[in-house]
């Protein structure tokens, strides 16, 4: 293991116990010349890598490059191992973190039972489909109304495959595909 300073360790072994192994932010008191110097051997090194700064995950900026980005400050396998810590441990305990600090996934809508909307559903659902003009025989809806729930609840919301294809002697015929 390489000798190194008191900060080295100290930016080193911070960044391991963050997520992406992000060097930044520096330790309180390391700034201005100071940061510079000691940031430039480490990645003369090989232990700091500079890489571009996602501002929308909003990673703290090392620099700016001059063209509205920035770069940030990522310690490398090499600068682990510096301080005795093996990459795969560390990426192994980076991919714990970010499953845990996910929330569950939301529940998928599930059409109600007894409703305009279920009376709907089981009308697109026979294989002759129904038109706007029948759905509204059945609801007492409206047309904008029954193409609103089409579009709307059925395809947006409830993430439903309805189709739609012109018949002739029909018109427009709306289905929902059995997938």
């Amino acid at each position: 293991m390489p000798k190194l300073t008191d900060t080295q360790s100290l930016i080193l072994s911070a960044a391991s116990q963050r997520p992406d192994n992000l060097a930044m932010p520096l330790p309180k008191g390391l700034h201005g010349a100071a940061a510079k110097k000691v940031v430039s051997m480490m990645i003369g090194r090989g232990w700091l890598e500079e890489v571009d700064a996602d501002l929308r995950k909003g990673e703290p900026l090392w620099r700016e490059t001059g063209d509205g980005h920035g770069t940030t400050l990522v310690v490398t396998d090499a600068g682990l191992l510096a301080i005795g810590i093996e990459p795969a441990v560390v990426k192994t305990m980076a991919a714990i973190r970010t499953h845990a600090a996910q929330p569950p996934a939301p529940k998928p809508p599930t059409p109600r039972t007894g409703t305009k909307q279920a009376q709907i559903i089981t009308l697109l659902q026979r294989p002759e489909g129904a038109t706007i003009a029948e759905i509204v025989v059945a609801t007492g809806w409206q047309a904008h109304s029954a193409r609103g729930m089409i579009s709307g609840a059925l395809k947006k919301r409830l993430g439903l495959p309805v189709t739609s294809e012109k018949v002739e002697g029909r018109g427009t015929v709306h289905r929902l595909n059995a997938s």
